[in-house]
């Protein structure tokens, strides 16, 4: 295993990294209390699942639609100016939507059915997915600031960061809707944004200069989808990757889907709130181990390995009826995903020219994103209409049900069972592709991407010069 050096967060660009860390921290946070906080408020005024249904779905599709542009954003301007717009663009939504949520009738606000009510939570979700270049850039910045070989160390930060902003979010959004409503939660959220938009104008991030690339490097100045696919099957074997982790997040939607119907099944509501309280704290834990022990020469291998453990875990816990093996699963789930994303963002950093990373990053987010809505959407009617009859009484009741159990818990048991078995599958047969031997020496063979002025470096072994062709990085 290769040897990375310890992250000194203190002094250079890496000081500037740990800067825009907490920016995009505190930043992210602001934007999920609010998604959170639109949720839990839709459905206290309403009652309507359908309601909250819709805009989980709504809110889903919007970001996997938007990420290629994104992308593109990020790859075509400083970042630093990305990141302040966001931040503006954000702060601009939400504030029009408290003036919304102030003037109009309170009543308003009380039926689905209510346009009012649709208007404001179209600008908040506006606002909140005028974020998600932040999410796009990060990536490029490590990149950017920190040396090669510490990288995946602060991919790990990354990941701590994704978790703490998941464990806060959690939290805070419950207690600004019960106390303040969504009043509480607007003026929070500018008073957040003001601040991190204030921070940043005084963080100077050493970025080369920018120039639109004409199109000459494959991919055009504006939402060039033909450019970027071009862009990405250029890297051998970077494609399937991508393709596998829309996979893993295809079969993950079913999760997403049913774990919370299955989980209630066994413990009360608010035992459950703060069991997946606890458990995103692992993600925290899981990033930091990341970032304190790296990934080794073989990220491609982790990242697989990683898959394994996941899909083992989702495939054991159900077979019996018990919260402790729920718990280990998806504690083991919790810990092990930041070594699977930061290793995803570590070979992307290195395989990908820095100047083409926004655009590679939007596309990956794009495609792996659309897979969980996909399935959500999907496998709940069939869990509730087939599997769980079937399981009921039905010919699986009678043919498992004496060992396995039957009722609607045990329906979506077997679902989790069959799904942890098909991602286990899947991850065996990627390591026998030979798109994973490819990727790999490619990834091995590749010098790691600095960002530089002037004409772009001749392509290294492994790489096709269509992608490394092109103008000066932006």
């Amino acid at each position: 295993m290769t040897r990375t050096h310890a992250l000194d967060l203190r002094s250079g660009t890496q000081r500037v990294f740990a800067h825009l860390l907490a920016n995009n921290l505190l930043v992210s946070v602001m934007n999920y209390t609010v998604w959170f906080a639109l949720t839990f408020w839709v459905f206290l005024e309403t009652g309507s699942v359908f309601a909250t249904g819709l805009i989980a779905g709504i809110f889903l599709v919007a970001t996997s639609t938007t990420g290629i542009w994104f992308g593109s954003l990020v790859d075509h301007h400083r970042t630093h100016t990305v990141m302040q717009a966001s931040a503006v663009a954000s702060a601009v939504f939400y504030a029009v939507s408290l003036a919304v949520l102030m003037l109009a009738p309170e009543e308003s606000f009380r039926t689905a059915a209510s346009v009012p009510l649709w208007v404001l939570v179209v600008l908040l979700m506006l606002g909140v997915i005028a974020g998600n270049p932040r999410s796009i850039a990060l990536p490029t910045l490590v990149t950017l600031l920190v040396p090669a070989d510490r990288r995946d160390r602060a991919n790990g930060l990354v990941g701590t960061v994704t978790g703490a902003s998941m464990l806060v979010t959690s939290v805070i959004s419950g207690l600004l809707v019960a106390y303040g409503g969504m009043t509480a939660v607007l003026v929070l959220a500018l008073a957040v944004l003001a601040v991190a938009v204030g921070h940043l104008a005084r963080v100077d991030i050493p970025e080369p200069r920018v120039v639109g690339t004409g199109g000459t490097d494959g991919a055009g100045d504006g939402v060039d989808l033909r450019g970027t696919l071009r862009l990405v099957r250029g890297v051998p074997g970077l494609l399937p990757l991508i393709l596998f982790s829309c996979f893993n997040n295809f079969l993950g939607g079913g999760f997403m889907a049913l774990m919370d119907p299955y989980g209630l099944s066994l413990m009360s509501v608010q035992a459950w709130g703060l069991l997946w309280g606890g458990l995103s704290a692992l993600l925290i834990v899981g990033g930091l181990l990341v970032a304190k022990v790296g990934l080794g020469s073989r990220p491609i291998r982790l990242l697989l390995l990683a898959n394994v453990v996941m899909w083992a875990g989702m495939m054991l816990f159900p077979l019996v009826s018990s919260i402790l093996t729920l718990t280990v699963a998806m504690g083991l789930f919790m810990l092990v995903m930041p070594f699977a994303e930061a290793a995803e963002q570590t070979v992307l950093q290195r395989v990908v020219p820095y100047e083409r990373q926004g655009r590679v990053f939007g596309f990956a987010q794009s495609v792996e994103q659309a897979a969980s809505p996909l399935t959500a959407f999907l496998i709940a009617p069939i869990t509730q209409f087939l599997v769980i009859p079937w399981m009921t009484g039905g010919a699986g009741a009678d043919a498992i049900g004496s060992w396995f159990g039957t009722g609607q818990a045990r329906g979506i048991a077997l679902v989790f069972v069959v799904t942890g078995a098909l991602g286990l599958l899947t991850v065996g047969l990627a390591f026998l592709t030979p798109a994973y031997r490819r990727l790999s020496a490619a990834y091995a063979t590749s010098p790691a991407p600095e960002p530089t002025e002037g004409p772009v470096p001749p392509p290294a072994p492994g790489v096709p010069a269509a992608l490394a062709a092109g103008g000066e990085p932006s």
